[in-house]
């Protein structure tokens, strides 16, 4: 009969045999630091207790090794999904794989975006909303900056707008927010999460300028035969046409560096006429469009500090009394009227005149809804119709409107530009500096159009 110290000895023997086995294994197989053991199939024959395995001779239980299943591939991110899929001239797509071209604008556009335009990597950049606003601004620059003619975007340049767009455009792949929704579980039963979709704004009005984008870009691509042609700013033609021509332009003396189109005497043909019209009032709308949308994104931007100690403490001193007169007048105010009373001229008085008549909207928004600090200017219209500030506020938002309709190719105004500087939002940057190129583009077409449309009519006189 084996007694207790016997017992307790071979226990100690066995935990000093056992504890010997782990430092010869420790010592043998221990890799060197900062390398990675590579696993093998004897892992799991040394972890099963087999004889000869250093575990097999522990009396404690051990956690069986399961093979680990095979890894799934993941999914590629966003960003190389819309770089692989490119986006032909009709709307269609057309599936590739990004080159390393394509993977190395990734690296140069993200990086500069991440250096928010500091090269030296100091911190003295701006934020990622201004650098992305100011990339889609500068890019637009680069391809359509010197695009005064009614002709085809060349290759390089559309295939360069296409890849950088959707590079910067990809961003937006990102940007999300949480929905409550239901999981169904493998039993049936189910249970409340937080899902993500795309942000509401963006949902809706990145296609749309997508597909403003797309139909721009077919109107110039239209223009491949044309019965007219363009001189430079010295009056010589750059295509050989055998019929000269004087060109005439409704531009006058200013911008003079721009090329004028030409037709020959008889004018154009009725079909080309007819197809003209209706392709600028295509642009037209497009224009309209992407107008707003950027006025929506613009409205939704939070008013700088700023732009708000700024503003004259009334209204009146703002405007001016002419202008005040007209917008306090108890009876029907008419917006059309006040503008042709004022005779602006020139888009630099009509720029003036935004600005003046906004930070007097501003102010009597402002004194509206001091006794409604916490209600939005809508609830605010809606409770104090009766209050004078709040018709001054209205009349002076229908004047800047109408401002705006009549010179479409103004620009921004100082709290537009306050807005764009100050803004926070990447959601927001890409939608407004996205919809604002593409108006001025819209803008640029239409131009061109009643170019050669007013070049047709004085042809037509003389002949």
């Amino acid at each position: 009969m084996e007694t207790p110290s016997s017992t307790c000895d071979e226990g100690s023997e066995l935990d000093a045999r056992s504890q010997s086995d782990y430092a010869d294994f420790d010592d043998l197989d221990r890799p060197p630091r900062g390398h990675r053991r590579e696993p093998s199939s004897d892992v799991s024959s040394e972890c099963s207790g087999e004889p000869g395995s250093p575990y097999g001779s522990s009396p404690y239980p051990r956690w069986p090794v399961c093979a680990l299943p095979a890894r799934v591939p993941k999914p590629p991110p966003p960003l190389l999904k819309r770089l692989s899929t490119t986006r032909r001239a009709g709307g269609g797509v057309r599936e590739g794989k990004p080159g390393d071209g394509e993977l190395q604008l990734i690296k140069e556009r993200f990086s500069k975006l991440l250096l928010g335009e500091d090269m030296s990597g100091s911190g003295k950049g701006v934020s990622t909303s201004v650098a992305i606003s100011n990339a889609i601004t500068n890019l637009y620059a680069t391809v359509f900056g010197s695009s005064h003619r009614l002709e085809p975007l060349p290759a390089e340049k559309r295939s360069m707008w296409r890849r950088e767009m959707d590079c910067l455009l990809s961003v937006c792949d990102y940007i999300v927010e949480f929905f409550p929704s239901k999981e169904i579980l493998p039993d049936g039963t189910t249970r409340e999460v937080m899902a993500t979709r795309p942000r509401s704004d963006i949902y809706v009005n990145l296609p749309a300028l997508e597909k403003l984008d797309d139909m721009l870009l077919e109107i110039l691509d239209s223009f491949q035969k044309t019965e007219f042609w363009y001189v430079n700013d010295k009056g010589q033609k750059d295509d050989s046409v055998a019929t000269p021509c004087r060109p005439v332009s409704q531009r006058g003396d200013e911008k003079w560096w721009l090329p004028v189109p030409c037709v020959t005497k008889p004018g154009l043909t009725e079909m080309v006429r007819r197809d003209l019209q209706q392709k600028r009032d295509c642009a037209s709308q497009i224009h309209k469009a992407a107008m707003a949308i950027n006025n929506d994104v613009l409205a939704e931007i939070r008013i700088p500090d700023l732009y708000k100690q700024a503003l004259p403490k009334c209204g009146r001193a703002s405007v001016g009394d002419l202008i005040y007169r007209h917008m306090s007048f108890p009876g029907k105010f008419s917006p059309e009227y006040l503008l042709d009373c004022l005779e602006i001229s020139s888009e630099h008085e009509a720029l003036e005149a935004a600005d003046r008549v906004e930070a007097a909207m501003h102010v009597w928004r402002r004194k509206a809804s001091q006794s409604h600090s916490r209600s939005p200017w809508s609830a605010v219209k809606d409770l104090m119709e009766s209050d004078k500030n709040v018709m001054l506020a209205s009349r002076a938002e229908d004047v800047l409107l109408c401002l705006k309709q009549r010179f479409p190719g103004l620009s921004q105004t100082t709290l537009d530009a306050s807005k764009i500087q100050y803004n926070k939002d990447v959601g927001q940057a890409i939608l407004e500096s996205y919809s604002r190129v593409l108006e001025s583009l819209a803008y640029n077409i239409v131009t061109c159009i009643d170019d050669v449309l007013f070049a047709d009519e004085a042809a037509r006189k003389i002949a």
